[in-house]
């Protein structure tokens, strides 16, 4: 199994998004990421546990916004 931190560019092609979603999700959505310097890294499996729990959700954020 591949245990290696993924680049912003890597991380938005596994999820089939632009690099800037993946900026603005850090920032408003707390998509899990650690700075290392000034770069971003992600742990694969950390990110898919987000989607999975509807990090990237746009219905659970509206509704977030709601209340």
């Amino acid at each position: 199994m591949e245990d290696r931190w993924l680049s912003v560019d890597e991380i938005a092609d596994h999820l089939g998004i632009k690099r800037d979603t993946v900026y603005k999700w850090i920032s408003e959505r707390q998509m899990p990421g650690h700075k290392i310097g000034r770069l971003w890294k992600f742990n694969k499996l950390e990110v898919d546990e987000w989607v999975r729990g509807g990090g990237a959700d746009d219905k659970s954020r509206q509704k977030d916004k709601e209340q």
